[in-house]
C-alpha cells in the first residue's frame, strides 16, 4: 500500500507539472515531455499490477485433482483392493504388538545363536591346546602344507609349485558365493614372514588337528561362517580353505596378529601412554620409523582401551593439547586423529626423557584414582633413539615396588650406544625391550608387548571369550561387490574369539600364547532373527556394544563415495547410538542400554525417507534389553499409530497355495519365510521356492515361520483378484494411456504383486521394481519407500512423488496409497498399492486444464482472463508436500526443490506457515578438509645451487636408505602408499557433523496468495492445494525478477562448526560405558626376566664408505 501511495503521488505531481510547461523554453518542454512519459510508465507498472484470480487457480486445482485421482484409482485398482480387505474384516483378528515381549524373544534367540558360535570356538581352543601339548618341537621338521597363495599354481614345467598342490574349490552361496573348499582349511602367511621358518612349520603341523574340528563344528552349526586359528608366529589357518588374493603388487600384507579379534583375545583392556622422542637426533629415517611404530601400536588398540601420546625434547608436550592430562578411548575415530597428529611431528632440541616419564605416570595414576580408563593393565611405550639421563629415581618414586605400570621400550635406529639404558628401563618395569632399526622390524617388535600383557591370563589359564566391535572385512576378494549389492547397515560383522595357551608345565611361568581361535558372525544373520513383518513399516531393530557404539542400525552408513569407489569411512565402527538416535537429547536410552538394563522409552522423532530428503514426524516406542553372555544390547522400535497393530487372517493351504503360484506374485527374498541355510541342499532355493516346497510336502524338514507363512497365504488370497483386474485393463488396449508403465502392491507379509502395462522397450523406468532397485523392494533392512510414505498418509488418498534424481531413470512419477483393515476401533495397515507412470501422463492433463479458451466468460473474474499457464507472463508449477517440483514449464525443473528455483516465493510460503522448515542432523557426514596454503620453501639463490642441493639430498638419502634398508621391509607397501596418494587438503574428505533442512507442507493451510515487493516491481503468486493428494498448484507472476532480494533456498547440508573450546570438550568427554567383566593384569608366578631382544642388521662396508666419500665431495 505504501508503494502504491508513493507512486500515486508521483503521478499527481507529474500531472501538475504539465500546467507549468507553457512558460518554459522549447528545450525545457521536450525534457518535461520525456519525464512525463517515464513517470507514466512507472505508474502503469505499479498501478497495473498483474492480478492472478485465485478462484481460477482453485478451479484448475479441483479439476486436476479429480483427473489424477481417477487416473491413479483406475490403473492401480486401489478401491477394489480396499474393498477386498474390507470384506474380510469380520474374519480377521487385530492384535497389538507387544514390544516388551518381542524384544525379550528376539534377545533369547540371538543369545542362543551366539551361544552356538561360542561353543564352536571353545572346541577349537581345546583341540589346539591338546595338539600343542602332545607336539614336540622339531627344528628340522619337513612338512608340506597348503599355502593359500600358492594352491593350484604350476611352475614352467606344469608341476605344482612347492606348498601348492591341487586344492579343489567350488562356489558356495553360504560364503557369499566365493570359491571354497569345505573339506579342508589352508594356510596364509604374510609376505614378510618366511613360510618355511621352523616355527611356522611346527605350528602348521601341530594345528592340522583343527581340520576335523572345523568340519565337525560346521556340521553341528551350519550357520557358521569362517573359522580360524591365528598363530602368534604369524600364520593364519582358515576354514573353509580359499585361494588368497594378493594386492596389485603381488603382496599379502594381511597379518592375523593385527586384527582386533586377535588383540582383544590376547590381552585384557589397557591404558597406554605412548612417549615419543622428538629431539634433534631423531631426524630423518629414525623419525619415519618412530612414526610407523606409534601407528602400529595404535593399531593394536581397541574400543575397550585408552590412550594418549606425549612428545618430548627439551620440554614435554601433548600431541593433542586438548587431551592434556587425560586418557581417551582408543576407538577408531581417536586412533585416526592421533595418526594425523603424529604425521605432523618435527624434531628439535635435546631429548630429556625424565619429565616425560613423570607426566606419563601422573596421567595413569590419576586415571586409576578417579576410576577412569580401563581400570586394568597400564603401560608406557617409550619410543626413542637413546636415554642418557639418570631416570631411576622416577621409577623408584612412581612405580616400584609394585611395578603396576609396565614400560615397553623401542630403541630406534642403528645406533646401539644407549641400548643398555633403554633395555634396563623395560626389564626393571615388567616390560619388554626391542631394537627397531628398519621399517620391516616394526610389525614384529610391536607385537611383543601383546605377549607380555597376555602372561597373567595365560598362566592363570583364563579362557575369556571376547566379542569384537563391528567391523568390515576388506580382505575377502568379493568385498567391493558386497559394498554395491548389500544394504550399508548390514555389511558389518563381529567376531567371537578365545586365546590358545601352551599347557606344557615346563613353560608355564613364561605364559606362552600360542595364538587365538575365532569365528565371524555376520550381523546380517543376527538381524534375520528379528522378522521385519512383526515391526511394521517404520519399525526396526538395532544392536549396540558395551561402549554405546552401533553394531547394526538401519541408519548406520559406514561407506562413502570417493570418486566412483565406495570406501569405509574412517570412523565407521565408532558411531555412537546418540549420533543415530539424536532425538534422545538426554541420552536416557543410551545410558540404559549401555548399562545392560531392560526397559522402554517413548520419543517424538523426525524420521526421514528417500535418503534424508523427506521428513516425517513419528512417535516411536523403544524397547531394549541385554543379550546375555555378550557385551551387546538389543533394541527394537515400534511406531505408534498404524504400526501398533498387526492383523491375522486364516485360509486353507490349498486355497492359499493356488493364489501364491501366480506369475505376478513375489515375496521378499531377503526375509526368512523358511530357513534355507541349514541344509546345503536348500541353499539354492529362493524363499518362494522354499515356501512352495514346504507347503506341498516335498521338503517337510525345512524350518519355516508358520505365522508369516499363514499371513502370506492369506494376503495371496485377498489380493488375487487384482491380477484379473490389471489383466483386463491391459487387454483393453484402446483405453490404455501411454506412459502408464507399472502397477504394484505390497503387504505387510512381504508379498508383492506387479503388472507391467508397458513392454520393456517402451518403459522409461526399466529398473523400477527389479532386484537392483533395493529402495523400492522389501529388504532385510526396510520396507519399500512407496510403502513407508503411503503408511503416513490417509488411506485411500494417493501420494505422488518423483524418486530422487540419482535413483531414477527418466522423468517418472509414483502414485501410492495405503490399504487398511479396521476391527472395532483398531486400524492396521494391510499394505500399499500404487502405479508408476511417466511424468508426461500428468503433464498433458495439467497443461490442458490450465489453459482457458478465448471465449471464457470473464464478466465475474477480477484479474487476468482468460488465464493460461502456457503464456509468457506467468509460471505454473505442481509441487509435492516436501516442496519438490513435479510439473514446470522448464522440463529440467522436475525433481528439483522449488526453493532453488524461486527463493522469493518459497521464503514467503515458509513465513506464511504453508511450509515448515525442519532441521535435521547428520553425525556420519563426510566434509572436505579446509585447505591451508603453507609455504615452507625459500627461494633458491641460483639454478645451479638448487640443482646441486637437490642432487646432494637425493644421493645422500638414497645411500642412507640402502644402508638401513631391510629387504623384508619392501613388502610393507603401506609405508609407500601415502607418498603416491597425496591429495590436496581441499580434496580429502573427513568425518564431520552437518545440519540440513527438510520442508513439510502444513496440511491445514490449503490455499494462499500474496504479493512480493522486489525493488521496482511486485510479484504476485497464488497457491492452491490439489484435493485428495499431497500436491500443490502454484501460479506465479513471471515478469518480476526477485533474485537480487531473495537468494535461492537450498537443501545442501552445512557443516556444524565447533569453536576450539567446544570441540575440545566434545573430544574429551567420556560417555557412559560398561567395562568388560574380566581383567588379567598381574600374576605372582610371571617370569618378568624375559624382557627383550634386539634385531640387528648387517652393515654394508662398501656402501658406508661410498656414502662418506660422497658427503665429503659435495660438502
Amino acid at each position: 500500500m505504501q508503494m502504491a501511495a508513493a507512486a500515486g503521488m508521483k503521478c499527481w505531481n507529474a500531472g501538475n507539472a504539465t500546467k507549468w510547461d507553457k512558460s518554459w523554453p522549447q528545450r525545457g518542454r521536450l525534457m518535461m515531455l520525456m519525464w512525463i512519459i517515464l513517470s507514466g510508465s512507472l505508474c502503469l507498472t505499479v498501478d497495473g499490477q498483474m492480478k492472478i484470480p485465485p478462484e481460477t487457480v482453485q478451479q484448475w486445482a479441483v479439476s486436476f485433482g479429480k483427473e489424477i485421482a481417477a487416473l491413479s484409482a483406475r490403473y492401480s485398482g486401489a478401491k477394489l483392493l480396499q474393498k477386498k480387505y474390507k470384506d474380510i474384516e469380520g474374519v480377521v483378528k487385530l492384535e497389538e504388538v507387544d514390544g516388551e515381549e518381542l524384544v525379550k524373544k528376539f534377545a533369547e534367540e540371538m543369545e542362543e545363536m551366539l551361544g552356538r558360535k561360542m561353543k564352536s570356538v571353545k572346541r577349537l581352543a581345546e583341540a589346539a591346546e591338546d595338539a600343542d601339548l602332545y607336539h614336540d618341537y622339531n627344528e628340522t621338521l619337513e612338512f608340506d602344507y597348503y599355502n593359500s597363495m600358492l594352491i593350484n599354481s604350476l611352475d614352467e614345467d606344469g608341476n605344482s609349485v612347492p606348498l601348492g598342490g591341487e586344492f579343489p574349490l567350488e562356489a558356495n552361496e553360504h560364503f557369499n558365493s566365493l570359491r571354497v573348499n569345505t573339506q579342508l582349511s589352508n594356510i596364509q602367511v604374510p609376505t614378510n614372514v618366511y613360510n618355511r621358518d621352523p616355527d611356522i612349520i611346527n605350528g602348521v603341523y601341530m594345528s592340522e588337528a583343527l581340520n576335523d574340528v572345523f568340519i565337525d563344528n560346521f556340521q553341528k552349526d551350519p550357520t557358521l561362517t569362517w573359522q580360524y586359528f591365528g598363530s602368534s608366529t604369524g600364520f593364519f589357518r582358515l576354514y573353509p580353505g580359499i585361494q588368497w588374493t594378493p594386492d596389485e603388487n603381488g603382496v599379502v600384507t594381511f597379518d592375523c596378529r593385527n586384527r582386533n579379534w586377535y588383540i582383544q583375545a590376547a590381552t585384557s583392556p589397557k591404558d597406554v601412554v605412548i612417549v615419543v622422542d622428538v629431539s634433534g637426533s631423531m631426524k630423518g629415517l629414525r623419525m619415519t620409523i618412530a612414526k610407523h611404530t606409534i601407528n602400529t601400536i595404535l593399531d593394536t588398540l581397541g574400543e575397550n582401551d585408552f590412550v594418549n601420546i606425549i612428545a618430548y625434547s627439551d620440554y614435554v608436550r601433548y600431541v593433542e593439547p586438548c587431551f592434556k592430562g587425560t586418557l581417551v578411548q582408543a576407538d577408531l575415530d581417536n586412533r585416526e586423529h592421533f595418526k594425523l597428529l603424529v604425521e605432523e611431528l618435527h624434531v628439535k632440541g635435546e631429548g630429556k626423557v625424565k619429565n616425560a616419564l613423570k607426566e606419563s605416570f601422573k596421567i595413569l595414576n590419576e586415571a586409576a584414582a578417579l576410576g577412569q580408563g580401563s581400570l586394568c593393565n597400564q603401560a608406557i611405550m617409550l619410543v626413542t633413539d637413546g636415554a642418557m639421563e639418570d631416570f631411576q629415581d622416577v621409577f623408584e618414586a612412581l612405580n616400584w615396588p609394585e611395578r603396576r605400570v609396565r614400560v615397553f621400550t623401542y630403541l630406534i635406529g642403528r645406533e646401539m650406544t644407549f641400548a643398555e639404558n633403554v633395555k634396563w628401563i623395560a626389564c626393571n618395569n615388567k616390560g619388554y625391550y626391542t631394537h627397531v632399526s628398519t621399517l620391516a622390524d616394526v610389525q614384529e617388535n610391536v607385537m611383543e608387548y601383546l605377549h607380555v600383557l597376555s602372561r597373567p591370563m595365560v598362566i592363570n589359564h583364563d579362557h575369556d571369550i571376547i566379542w569384537t566391535e563391528a567391523y568390515m572385512d576388506s580382505v575377502l576378494p568379493n568385498t567391493e561387490k558386497l559394498f554395491n549389492t548389500q544394504a550399508e547397515s548390514l555389511l558389518l560383522m563381529t567376531s567371537v574369539a578365545m586365546p590358545v595357551f601352551s599347557k606344557k608345565k615346563e613353560t608355564l611361568s613364561h605364559g606362552i600364547l600360542l595364538g587365538v581361535v575365532g569365528t565371524d558372525v555376520a550381523l546380517r544373520e543376527l538381524m534375520r532373527l528379528a522378522p521385519r513383518y512383526k515391526l511394521g513399516a517404520h519399525g526396526y531393530v538395532y544392536l549396540i556394544t558395551n561402549n554405546g557404539y552401533i553394531l547394526s542400525h538401519p541408519d548406520l552408513r559406514p561407506l562413502y563415495k570417493e570418486g566412483k569407489k565406495l570406501k569405509p569411512k574412517p570412523n565407521y565402527n565408532s558411531v555412537d547410538l546418540s549420533e543415530v538416535e539424536w532425538e534422545d537429547t538426554e541420552e536416557k536410552l543410551r545410558t540404559a542400554m549401555v548399562k545392560g538394563e531392560t526397559g522402554t522409552l517413548s520419543l517424538d522423532v523426525r524420521a526421514t525417507v528417500d535418503k534424508g530428503t523427506r521428513a516425517m514426524f513419528l512417535k516411536n516406542d523403544y524397547f531394549h534389553t541385554v543379550i546375555n553372555e555378550t557385551p551387546f544390547s538389543l533394541g527394537i522400535v515400534l511406531t505408534q499409530g498404524y504400526g501398533q497393530y498387526i492383523f491375522i487372517g486364516n485360509v486353507s493351504v490349498e486355497e492359499g497355495l493356488h493364489d501364491l503360484l501366480t506369475p505376478d506374485l513375489t515375496i521378499a527374498n531377503e526375509w526368512t519365510y523358511c530357513e534355507t541355510d541349514i541344509d546345503p541342499a536348500h541353499r539354492k532355493l529362493s524363499q518362494l521356492e522354499a515356501v512352495v516346497q514346504y507347503l506341498t510336502g516335498k521338503e517337510l524338514d525345512l524350518e519355516c515361520d508358520m505365522q508369516l507363512l499363514q499371513q502370506t497365504l492369506f494376503d495371496a488370497v485377498v489380493t488375487a483378484p487384482m491380477e484379473a483386474y490389471w489383466t483386463a485393463l491391459m487387454l483393453n488396449t484402446s483405453g490404455m494411456d501411454d506412459g502408464v508403465e507399472t502397477v504394484f502392491l505390497g503387504t505387510r507379509s512381504g508379498l508383492m504383486r506387479l503388472q507391467r502395462y508397458a513392454g520393456t522397450e517402451k518403459r522409461v523406468a526399466k529398473s523400477f521394481l527389479t532386484s537392483a532397485d533395493k529402495e523400492n523392494m522389501f529388504t532385510l533392512d526396510h520396507f519399500p519407500v512407496w510403502y513407508r510414505r503411503a503408511a503416513e498418509y490417509p488411506a485411500g488418498q494417493f501420494l505422488y512423488y518423483m524418486p530422487r534424481r540419482e535413483t531414477r531413470v527418466g522423468r517418472i512419477v509414483i502414485a501410492t496409497t495405503a490399504v487398511t483393515v479396521t476391527v472395532g476401533k483398531k486400524t492396521a495397515i494391510a499394505g500399499a498399492i500404487g502405479v508408476q507412470m511417466t511424468l508426461e501422463v500428468l503433464e498433458s492433463r495439467f497443461w490442458a486444464i490450465t489453459t482457458q479458451p478465448n471465449d471464457t466468460d470473464c464478466s465475474d473474474v477480477e484479474g487476468i482472463c482468460p488465464l493460461r499457464c502456457g503464456s509468457a507472463d506467468i509460471e505454473c508449477f505442481v509441487i509435492d508436500n516436501n516442496g519438490f517440483v513435479l510439473i514446470s514449464k522448464q522440463r529440467n525443473n522436475a525433481g528439483r526443490f522449488f526453493g532453488e528455483i524461486d527463493g522469493s516465493v518459497m521464503t514467503t510460503l515458509i513465513r506464511m506457515g504453508m511450509f515448515k522448515r525442519v532441521s535435521l542432523f547428520d553425525y556420519q557426514a563426510m566434509c572436505k578438509m579446509n585447505s591451508h596454503s603453507v609455504s615452507s620453501a625459500r627461494p633458491l639463490l641460483s639454478p645451479f645451487y638448487g640443482l646441486a642441493s637437490a642432487l646432494k639430498w637425493f644421493l645422500s638419502n638414497f645411500l642412507l636408505f640402502l644402508l638401513e634398508f631391510n629387504i623384508c621391509g619392501f613388502w610393507h607397501t603401506e609405508h609407500f602408499a601415502d607418498a603416491s596418494a597425496h591429495k590436496k587438503k581441499g580434496d580429502i574428505l573427513q568425518p564431520c557433523d552437518t545440519e540440513y533442512p527438510s520442508f513439510v507442507h502444513e496440511p491445514s493451510v490449503k490455499e494462499t496468495n500474496s504479493i512480493i515487493k522486489c525493488g521496482r516491481c511486485q510479484k504476485m503468486f497464488v497457491v492452491q492445494q490439489i484435493p485428495e493428494s499431497n500436491l500443490l498448484m502454484l501460479v506465479v507472476q513471471a515478469d518480476c525478477d526477485c533474485s537480487r532480494q531473495y537468494g535461492p533456498i537450498t537443501m545442501e547440508p552445512k557443516e556444524v562448526k565447533y569453536n576450539a573450546s567446544v570441540k575440545c570438550d566434545r573430544m574429551r568427554s567420556q560417555k557412559i560405558r560398561r567395562r568388560p567383566e574380566s581383567c588379567h593384569a598381574y600374576h605372582p608366578q610371571e617370569n618378568a626376566y624375559d624382557c627383550g631382544r634386539a634385531s640387528f642388521i648387517s652393515l654394508s662396508v662398501s656402501l658406508f664408505f661410498i656414502s662418506l666419500s660422497f658427503s665429503a665431495i659435495v660438502s
